[in-house]
């Protein structure tokens, strides 16, 4: 019974914090001294929004920034929207890189590596590009590179679900699950972060921690790099910005391959957290606390409660979120075996993120 308590109160706990937290973000003012940015946006295959979401790069309020697309294959179908964006968009400076050079088991890595002697300015952002962003983004996002204590510039996203039913679960995995973790870790004071849709640091940075030849081996490359700069002794910093990722798995299969390969990046930097991060979905858990201290109902109701809430400001459905909670758990579960992933039709080995120390 004790232990039943213990995983109800544990459980509401967190139900009730991923529901209250905010996290903490750059607060500070814009320098009128702004750099010139280089943004990198390495490309593979179409995606449904593709065009729309580039675009949204080309309507900036920032007056000096270049924008370096890569693919690996000149055959590559964003080889055409990018260049339909030239057309369009002759105002700006865009460059698009054609390199079939592999330098490492992560291609994105790699398309990077052959990217990086185009950029031209000494900030750089490094975006997904699989998402939408507001006019302001470049003014947001890299503020805080004006403060030379700041290594990484990263931001929180949400999901725009594409293809029904699946999508949608799939957007609630990060808005009701991965983002409010990361609004409660920072409001507790962790600065652990680096995510991939948006990463902003200066050129001198990237090439103290060794490159992005310091990432060609790693699956969490965005997390790396916030790691690898505060070990010297550099802040992560989290912009006052949120971006709209697309989420466009349209069946089961699909989903679930995506998601696993999520925890199995999460587990691959923080093992010992992601084995406790079990507490964090809350139907089964308030269940399971249920079934061994029948007599709390009133706890579980409260963590059920805090949950839904949760769901109905950040997700909008809220039926789902006791299945959404489930498939966590079994996601999370399976996570445990195996040691690669797939990610763009290419086997991602996960041993090495787990294996391997800073380079």
């Amino acid at each position: 019974m004790a232990a039943g308590y213990l995983i109800l109160i544990a459980a509401s706990l967190y139900a009730l914090a991923a529901l209250l937290c905010r996290p903490r973000t750059w607060r500070g003012r814009s320098s009128p001294a702004m750099m010139p940015v280089s943004v990198l946006k390495p490309l593979c295959g179409m995606e449904p929004n593709l065009y729309e979401n580039l675009s949204s790069l080309c309507a900036q309020s920032w007056s000096f920034y270049q924008i370096v697309f890569g693919v690996r294959d000149r055959d590559d179908p964003a080889v055409g929207v990018v260049r339909e964006l030239m057309r369009r968009h002759p105002e700006r400076d865009i460059e698009l890189v054609v390199d079939a050079r592999v330098h490492g088991t992560n291609h994105k890595v790699s398309n990077l590596l052959n990217m990086a002697p185009h950029a031209r300015h000494p900030w750089l952002v490094i975006a997904d590009s699989d998402i939408a962003v507001p006019h302001d983004y470049l003014e947001k996002l890299c503020a805080p590179l004006a403060d030379p204590r700041t290594g990484i510039v990263t931001c929180l996203y949400q999901g725009h679900a594409l293809a029904g039913f699946w999508s949608r679960l799939g957007a609630q995995f990060i808005d009701t699950w991965f983002m409010p973790s990361v609004r409660v870790a920072s409001a507790c004071g962790s600065s652990d972060f680096g995510f991939g849709a948006s990463i902003a640091l200066r050129a001198g940075t990237l090439a103290a921690i060794g490159g992005f030849g310091a990432l060609r081996n790693r699956l969490a490359d965005d997390y790396w790099l916030g790691c690898l700069t505060r070990e010297r002794g550099m802040r992560t910093v989290v912009a006052d910005l949120t971006v709209r990722t697309d989420v466009a798995e349209a069946s089961f299969a699909a989903l679930w391959r995506h998601e696993r390969r999520w925890m199995h990046t999460i587990r691959s930097v923080n093992p010992l957290g992601y084995a406790f991060s079990f507490i964090t979905f809350t139907f089964p858990m308030l269940a399971i606390g249920l079934y061994l201290a029948p007599g709390a109902a009133p706890i579980a109701l409260a963590g059920a409660a805090a949950r839904l809430a949760l769901n109905l400001r950040d997700g909008g459905h809220v039926l789902q979120a006791p299945l959404r909670d489930c498939l966590l758990l079994l996601v999370w579960a399976s996570a445990f075996a195996g040691s690669t992933v797939r990610w763009r039709q290419q086997t991602v080995p996960v041993d090495d993120a787990l294996q391997q120390g800073p380079p």
